[in-house]
């Protein structure tokens, strides 16, 4: 192995400068040793070290003197192209990395390298070809691009039988569903006629992909009953069609049959083929049901408990979020208190449960999670006027007072916020009988909601 390829594959597996280095340096034969520090490798680092600080053009500059003294490295072919690159000189990288994958066709990180060229200059035909060599290394990865480069060039036909093809290996997702449609809606497409496509499926019964856009022809056509129809059917062929799944659970509830919605949500949801984001959209959809069929909320639960494990959305909280918008306090006070159960430190829960719970008149709850809230947040001036807020409501105006006392200097640049803080002291000195400051409470209130607008 020449000294150039062994550094480069040191650097690349993180053995360069390391034990396993020096080691490597000792089993070396004397011969080899003596090149250690010869010019190659001396121009070699000094490029790595530009390249590191971004000076390109000296990084150009001493790959070039290590061709001088190794015209077919593909190492430095490779680094030459990577430093093109990011000079966006993509002549000069497009041959840079031809000649790697020339001299070593079978090193994946050189295709990739051209790939990316071909992908910032939109020369999508040309990254088609080296997109189908990598799917061979990462294939999970690259056949995505690989649909959007289908896509980009208008190769419908390809783009739509790789996208059937994933949805039986990996699943579904957003995107290709996205792409799907967008096939499938374009006549440039030529896509079959519903005729053509139901003698595709006597032919072939297994075939999904024929039932799904006989399905998108009835439904875009606003032949609702006929699509459902071509649905129940391909659920009844392929019994475990996921996407028969789907479009059955849009239709049951279009058609208000609840039960067996329901059904078919749990299939989707617990199907590992379906994509994140579709699982979100019928859950979604099924909220919206479930706001006017409240029979249903047990497996609404249930459903969001699918989405505990969910690092992206907080599926409890915007659910709370979307009974809070419809004035249903009690259930988004449900909902925000499950949310903050599996994360306590979220404040802005915590704040929306208070908000439910006072919107909704439900005081002696308000009183006590306010409290509980200050012990944890002690500078966090609303917590204080929630306490304040349903200690009054209560008519404990003592306690109360205590409250809103405490925290009304913690407010900060929040005019409405302070001014509530004084009518609830109002509120508080009059339950008590004071009525010099509840007077001179209600009067500060005043004061600052018309500054307020003044300004």
């Amino acid at each position: 192995m020449k000294i150039q390829s062994l550094l480069y594959t040191m650097l690349l597996t993180g053995f360069l400068c390391s034990p396993a280095l020096l080691h490597a340096q000792q089993q070396m034969e004397p011969d080899s040793l003596s090149l250690a520090k010869n010019e190659f490798e001396d121009n070699f680092y000094e490029a790595l070290k530009q390249k590191g600080i971004e000076n390109y053009d000296k990084a150009v500059q001493a790959l070039q003197k290590c061709l001088g003294k190794d015209p077919n490295s593909a190492v430095v072919h490779a680094e030459l192209g990577k430093n093109y690159l990011e000079l966006k000189n993509y002549p000069d990288a497009e041959r840079s990395y031809l000649k790697a994958t020339q001299l070593e066709p079978t090193n994946r990180w050189y295709w990739a390298g051209l790939y990316d060229v071909y992908y910032d200059t939109q020369e999508f035909n040309k990254a088609i070809p080296i997109v189908q060599k990598l799917i061979s290394w990462r294939k999970e990865i690259y056949q995505e691009d690989l649909v959007s480069l289908y896509m980009y060039t208008k190769q419908y036909d390809k783009a739509l039988a790789l996208i059937n093809e994933m949805e039986q290996t990996v699943g579904m997702s957003e995107k290709r569903e996205m792409y799907k449609l967008q096939i499938l809606a374009d006549s440039k497409a030529a896509n079959p006629g519903k005729d053509a496509l139901e003698a595709a499926i006597k032919k072939n019964p297994k075939e999904e992909s024929n039932y799904l856009e006989l399905i998108y022809l009835y439904s875009n056509s606003n032949q609702e009953a006929k699509a459902e129809e071509v649905a129940k059917r391909l659920e009844k062929e392929i019994p475990t069609s996921d996407w028969a799944q789907v479009s059955l659970f849009k239709f049951h509830l279009n058609n208000k049959k609840g039960d067996k919605a329901t059904e078919s949500m749990f299939k989707i949801l617990g199907s590992k083929k379906i994509d994140r984001k579709i699982k979100h959209r019928v859950l979604n959809e099924y909220l919206i049901f479930t706001s006017a069929n409240p029979q249903y909320e047990s497996q609404l639960e249930r459903a969001i408990g699918y989405f505990e494990n969910d690092k992206e959305v907080n599926v409890p909280k915007e659910v709370g979020k979307f009974f809070y918008n419809k004035k249903d306090f009690t259930r988004s006070a449900k909902y925000f208190s499950k949310s903050l159960a599996a994360k306590p430190d979220d404040i802005e829960a915590s704040e929306l449960l208070l908000y439910s719970y006072a919107d909704g008149g439900m005081n002696g709850p308000l009183l006590d999670k306010a409290a509980e809230l200050i012990d944890s947040y002690p500078t966090h001036a609303r917590l204080y006027y929630f306490a304040g807020l349903g200690a009054n409501r209560q008519k404990q105006y003592a306690k109360a007072k205590t409250w809103l006392q405490s925290g009304v200097d913690y407010v900060v640049e929040d005019t409405e916020l302070e001014a509530n803080f004084y009518r609830q002291l109002g509120e508080a000195y009059g339950g008590l009988g004071d009525t010099k400051n509840r007077d001179a409470n209600f009067a500060k209130a005043d004061k600052l909601i018309k500054s307020k607008s003044n300004k």
